[in-house]
């Protein structure tokens, strides 16, 4: 199984580390080890007795306690943890998922959640956030893309790329369309905790439906990507018996020290969610101001959870915006060619403290681009 080259990583492989300035990261602000182990002063007593031998393969379980408070209805053996979300993705959809199924998948998306699939010989229904009406969802449409090879609805709530967060009757149509035709829910949830408006939270998939599979990582809501921690929640026993043994021919098992950093992270979620919203509410008052400025080159729907959003370019294609602004300015931006979404549209992320500098460069540009052109 080859799948298709993840045009989104090929893309920062090239440009992430040696542009000077990023606009496009979907992570928010992160941290120092030592910065994390300030929360708790006392641990990094425990992170030098931490032992560099193999880990338990589903995860510490002093670490798989704390990520089962994030629940109301998991408990710690019922998640598995893994290096990254990715390696969760690829394992769910290798074990539950065989050829001549069919799937379908929340649109724009991230490409990992079509492209294993395809290349395991899964047939997939792209199920399309309607950008007119600030990238919503339409549960009704599920029936006109269910078969009876279906086997699995993927979503992303709240979904990258476009900031875009169900109501809880959105969210509750969806489980019960699910439910009704027996399919397997995988639902991202790497972004939940970052609702802009904390009233706005949906519950995890995996707590009101028994064949759902919640996706969680410390990459985006806690601003820990250097962990590189992930992990699956579900009450689905075949699920976790499947996927523990796939893991086998993975990671195995995770790196410890990752773990006990992870498990001190997790004990301290409100705190970290609150420095990362705090930034995130700030830097979109910035965004307001520019896009109303630029409303003539820009269609900007404001996103009500995460560190990204989805913007329309009026004016030309989003690859040579993209190419000419990191050219003149350093400024790296995502153009949606690599989402898979056309040429219009640019991620842009707003989850970093220089957020509002790096944005009055591309201000300037803007501005001497309409100079040169009018001269």
């Amino acid at each position: 199984m080859q799948p298709n080259p993840f045009k989104l990583e090929r893309y920062f492989s090239q440009h992430e580390f040696t542009a000077r300035h990023l606009l496009c990261t979907s992570d928010p602000e992160s941290m120092s080890i030592g910065e994390l182990l300030a929360y708790e002063p006392d641990s990094i007593d425990g992170l030098r007795d931490t032992w560099l031998g193999y880990t338990e393969y589903p995860g510490a379980p002093a670490l798989r306690r704390e990520l089962a408070t994030l629940y109301e209805n998991i408990d710690a053996d019922e998640i598995i943890v893994h290096t990254g979300a990715q390696e969760a993705i690829y394992s769910f959809m290798n074990t539950m998922l065989a050829p001549g199924d069919h799937m379908i998948v929340h649109m724009p998306g991230y490409q990992s959640h079509y492209t294993v699939a395809e290349a395991l010989g899964v047939s997939v229904a792209p199920w399309k956030a309607r950008e007119e009406a600030g990238w919503s969802l339409d549960p009704a449409e599920l029936e006109t893309l269910v078969t009876p090879a279906t086997r699995a609805l993927v979503m992303c709530v709240p979904h990258n790329p476009t900031g875009y967060l169900p109501s809880r009757d959105v969210f509750d149509a969806i489980v019960a369309f699910a439910r009704k035709h027996g399919l397997w829910l995988f639902s991202d949830e790497v972004y939940r905790g970052l609702e802009h408006d904390r009233a706005d939270r949906l519950p995890a998939a995996c707590d009101v439906y028994e064949r759902a599979i919640s996706l969680g990582a410390l990459s985006k809501t806690h601003g820990l990507a250097g962990l590189r921690l992930g992990w699956i929640a579900t009450k689905s026993a075949q699920v976790l018996e499947r996927m523990s043994t796939f893991k086998d021919y993975l990671t195995i098992s995770n790196s410890a020290p990752s773990e006990y950093l992870s498990a001190i992270a997790v004990r301290h979620t409100d705190a970290l969610i609150e420095r990362n919203v705090s930034m995130i509410r700030a830097n979109l008052g910035v965004l307001d101001a520019f896009f109303a400025r630029h409303a003539d080159r820009f269609e900007w729907h404001r996103p009500r959870a995460g560190t990204i959003g989805f913007v329309r370019l009026k004016r030309e294609g989003a690859e040579r915006f993209c190419a000419e602004l990191l050219e003149r300015t350093g400024v790296l931006l995502l153009p949606s060619t690599l989402v898979d979404h056309g040429d219009e549209h640019v991620r842009l992320g707003f989850g970093r403290r220089n957020m509002p500098d790096v944005l009055a460069i591309v201000d300037a540009y803007l501005d001497a681009t309409v100079t040169s052109t009018a001269s």
